[in-house]
């Protein structure tokens, strides 16, 4: 059974940081690419940034302009999302994703919420 476990997200003021990390189970994760969503409130769900399997490869949405830092540790099975600089509008529930094998697996999600 694959298990995807977020967690990290909270209440940050206006240009601070959190990191996020999602711990995954039950499959072989560095057959994976991980990618970090978020969904806002009446908003749909968009990808954030995402990573290859070894790592070597990283992926950002255009809106987060090098303030956003996807990394993985293999060996921890986990995928980590340094986040700096948050803006108000980035309020959302973060969400992981494992694509690979044929298979996509998601996370409960995270809630992030930036604001004074």
């Amino acid at each position: 059974q694959v298990q995807l476990v977020e967690s990290g997200g909270g209440l940050v003021q206006p240009g601070g940081s959190l990191r996020l990390s999602c711990t995954a189970s039950g499959l072989s994760f560095s057959n994976f690419a991980m990618s970090w969503y978020r969904q806002a409130p009446g908003k749909e769900r968009e990808l954030v940034a995402s990573i290859s399997g070894t790592g070597g490869i990283t992926n950002y949405a255009d809106s987060i302009s090098g303030r956003f830092t996807i990394s993985r540790d293999n060996a921890k099975n986990t995928v980590y999302l340094q986040m700096n600089s948050l803006k108000p509008e980035e309020t959302a529930v973060y969400y992981c994703r494992a694509r690979g094998l044929g298979h996509y697996y998601w996370g409960q999600g995270t809630q992030v919420t930036v604001s004074s």
